[in-house]
């Protein structure tokens, strides 16, 4: 017996009969033989670690554009902490934990460079039916790997699509919103437990808002003590979803009340607030004049597919529109401030 078969064994002899079983998922888009060693969702997982959009997480914005401080977080920590929280979830309630990390740590690959600013920026001059979670899919199917994508699974690829919410419910009522497994559904509230924590500690570290303006139901909820918050959001969801008998992922009524409070603090004081505000404006601008530049100059643009590994993906181009897109949501802050700078400011005379 193969070690991969191994696994497959003992996943049978310790999930709970609502976990899903690497041995049974509906497979890849393309055949290929099975690894010996690790079961189809572990795989997953290392190709999302080792390819070029997870590295280039990084260097991407989650609030605050080009920190200086050291311990604000990036998209790469963001997807960290919501691949943690998604382990320790489905661990305590015995489901897949290579499954829910493997989604978890490949929900965010498709985000645009300067975080929410860039998504809207391609909503409206690439198209207004842009989003980060369908661009996260279209790089693990088409982008990576020279356009060959990462070959996942298909429970892998069904979670990535459906982990955002957006300012909507954190679960759907409607069936076909909700990931078909209930990793992805926790990697779905994994996702908003990582940024209610993380990006309210950014914005108290940067002054933005003040530890003392934070609602007072989320404060009786959650906890006085900041730090202490993420556990209490995992603890409601493991044992609120142990008493609906493990079936059915389940919020307490006061957490939801809570965490859906806690979203809204963010979005009127910190995402909307002037600083940062004023940031997006600026980021919006230069995604703006980077789409119009790349559209104008095809040696650019060539150049530039080259240099991001993406030329092979549009060798055709067939729809342009489509491939500067492609390539500016794969672009990392710094990549596309340095573009900017090479296109737009003068250069020195030696």
């Amino acid at each position: 017996m193969s070690i991969r078969k191994e696994f497959e064994k003992r996943e049978n002899s310790f999930l709970s009969p609502h976990g899903c079983r690497s041995a049974a998922s509906r497979g890849r888009r393309a055949h290929e033989p099975a690894c010996p060693v690790r079961t189809g969702f572990q795989l997953d997982r290392d190709r999302i670690i080792y390819c070029n959009a997870f590295r280039r997480l990084k260097h991407k914005t989650q609030v605050f554009l080009t920190p200086l401080g050291d311990e604000y977080r990036t998209r790469l920590t963001h997807t960290l902490e919501v691949a943690a929280i998604s382990r320790g979830i489905t661990r305590a309630l015995f489901l897949n934990e290579d499954l829910a990390e493997a989604i978890a740590l490949g929900h965010d690959l498709g985000h645009t460079p300067f975080g929410h600013s860039g998504e809207t920026a391609l909503k409206e001059i690439f198209s207004p039916n842009f989003s980060h979670n369908e661009q996260s899919l279209r790089v693990v199917e088409l982008l990576e790997n020279d356009g060959r994508g990462l070959n996942l699974t298909y429970e892998v690829r069904d979670g990535i699509l459906k982990h955002s919410k957006g300012f909507g419910p954190i679960m759907p009522e409607t069936l076909n919103e909700l990931p078909i497994t209930l990793e992805g559904c926790i990697v779905r509230i994994a996702d908003m437990i990582a940024y209610l924590y993380h990006d309210l500690d950014d914005a108290i570290r940067s002054g933005v808002v003040r530890a003392d303006q934070l609602p007072r139901v989320c404060v009786r909820v959650m906890g006085e003590a900041h730090q202490n918050r993420v556990t209490r959001m995992i603890k409601d969801i493991i044992f609120t979803t142990t008493r609906n008998g493990g079936m059915r992922l389940g919020i307490s009524d006061d957490m939801t009340q809570a965490m859906l409070t806690m979203r809204a603090f963010l979005y009127d004081h910190v995402y909307r607030s002037p600083h940062v505000h004023g940031e997006f404006i600026k980021c919006k601008k230069i995604v703006t004049e980077l789409f119009a530049a790349l559209m104008a100059d095809e040696k650019l643009l060539t150049q530039e597919l080259e240099n991001m590994q993406l030329l092979n993906c549009h060798a055709a181009r067939a729809d342009k529109k489509r491939t500067v897109c492609d390539l500016i949501a794969s672009m990392t802050d710094r990549y596309a401030l340095n573009l900017y700078r090479k296109i737009f400011f003068p250069s020195p005379v030696v």
